[in-house]
């Protein structure tokens, strides 16, 4: 049995405040799932596997992109906030698609906006650095936003295979570039994890259809946790965090506050939708 879940968040600029924030919904998620445990101890090669996807921006959110690189070049030297996370899925025995963190670049002048992946040993076993950077104007209380001036964009697609499923990496403004989606479908993406920070416009207008078309187009799995709320800067993010299975239906959804969703993973329905409905194009032939 496969378990996908994400957690909605409302992210401060506190990095310990929002990991015991984290921690306390993983525990809630473990202790909802102990039943289901106990049931399959009765059947030891079928043990529950868990997936947790976090937010963009997990561990600080809600102040100047100048402060999260100052975060990022404190945290590098003992690696303060891979670590943590790393403990987190150790804990609590999950494969934690860890929103973004910052990461500092060689030359320490940027960082780059990073969803790391932990197995339930604590491993670290993907990385993607998010490609598609949010340079826009937005008619919110923003106004402008100018991620690219003290991130560095990644340039390479990242596919985690697992035992149960491939999982696609990508970050919040990436939604908008399908060939990115399409492009970890054909590397074999049965699942597309979507951690954002969408703002309150933006998410009202285009969120939930471009989420049902990635998964539509695709044939996969979508899980889009998103930060929600009005932070700290004054920013105001959209939340309607959700789970939209491979035939573009919304299986769960947590529209406002904080809070978790889950759902079973269906790898035969999976399969059936794609063997029922091929997309393969002869362009990529």
């Amino acid at each position: 049995m496969v378990k996908l879940s994400l957690i909605q968040l409302h992210s401060s600029t506190n990095v310990a405040a929002n990991l015991e924030v984290i921690a306390k919904y993983l525990a809630q998620i473990t202790t909802d799932l102990t039943p289901i445990q106990k049931q399959q101890d009765c059947f030891p090669n079928e043990k529950i596997k868990h997936l947790v996807v976090l937010p963009e921006c997990c561990l600080y959110f809600g102040s100047k992109d100048n402060e999260q690189l100052a975060l990022a070049k404190k945290s590098e030297a003992n690696d303060d906030l891979r670590g943590a996370l790393a403990k987190l899925a150790l804990k609590f025995n999950v494969y934690l698609v860890a929103g973004s963190i910052p990461i500092i670049t060689s030359n320490g002048t940027k960082f780059t906006n990073t969803s790391c992946v932990f197995c339930p040993d604590g491993e670290l076993i993907g990385r993607y650095d998010k490609i598609h950077l949010f340079d826009v104007k937005v008619n919110d209380s923003t106004h402008n936003y100018w991620e690219s001036r003290f991130t560095q964009a990644g340039r390479n697609i990242c596919l985690v295979k697992t035992d149960f499923a491939n999982i696609g990496l990508t970050i919040c403004f990436d939604l908008r570039f399908p060939n990115l989606f399409q492009q970890l479908a054909q590397a074999g993406a049965d699942i597309i994890t979507v951690p954002s920070a969408f703002t309150k416009a933006t998410g009202k207008a285009h969120w939930q259809t471009l989420l049902q078309a990635r998964a539509i187009e695709n044939q996969v799995y979508i899980i889009a946790a998103g930060q929600e709320g009005r932070h700290e800067n004054g920013r105001e993010t959209w939340g309607h965090s959700m789970i939209i299975n491979p035939w573009g239906e919304i299986e769960q959804c947590i529209e406002t506050g904080m809070g978790y969703i889950s759902v079973d993973y269906q790898a035969t329905k999976l399969t059936q939708i794609r063997q029922c409905m091929p997309l393969k194009s002869p362009l990529n032939q």
